[in-house]
């Protein structure tokens, strides 16, 4: 790992949010295609995604998402379900961010993938009594778009279908639709 990355990975928990910023834009950025560090973070972030601070959740949510194509050893599969508790986080701006990374990990291989859809389809299901139920089952819908778009992969179109079609409300089944 270069001097740079080393510095942009410890200013990501910094308490100077323009230093934290300046350091999340430069990870995202440097995590866009794979990386040979990530297992020397890995643990760090996963940790992050329980940190009592919901700014520092968000990131490590969205960092750990870009690092799924660096995971030949598929720690993933592992560490998915703390990823996606973090889509129900108490501050939904933080849920949201998570939410919108999450077909990343759905891109980083067939396993991942189907990890990925199980985990949206009970969050689709299990919203139903939350708040904000239809931004989320909308950014779940936009998740599959994502992630179709970047596999080509019919199964991940039905299943998004599938999940418009069971929408009881009609207008929101064509938001969705529009997806």
């Amino acid at each position: 790992m270069n001097q740079n990355a080393q510095t942009d990975l410890n200013n990501l928990w910094s308490a100077d949010r323009e230093l934290q910023n300046k350091a999340f834009i430069n990870i995202l950025a440097a995590t866009t295609d794979r990386v040979d560090w990530a297992y020397d973070v890995w643990d760090e972030i996963v940790t992050n995604l329980g940190h009592k601070d919901n700014h520092n959740r968000a990131i490590a949510a969205q960092v750990l998402c870009n690092l799924a194509k660096s995971d030949p050893q598929n720690r993933m599969r592992k560490d998915f379900d703390a990823l996606i508790a973090v889509t129900k986080d108490e501050r939904f701006v933080t849920a949201r961010h998570c939410m919108q990374s999450l077909w990343k990990v759905g891109a980083a291989g067939k396993e991942q993938q189907s990890q990925l859809m199980s985990g949206l389809v009970r969050r689709f299901k299990g919203c139903v009594e939350e708040k904000n139920c239809t931004l989320i089952r909308y950014d779940i819908i936009q998740s599959l778009r994502n992630l179709y778009d970047a596999v080509k992969d019919q199964k991940v179109k039905d299943l998004a279908m599938e999940l418009i079609e069971t929408e009881v409300d009609l207008k929101y089944r064509k938001k969705y639709g529009t997806l």
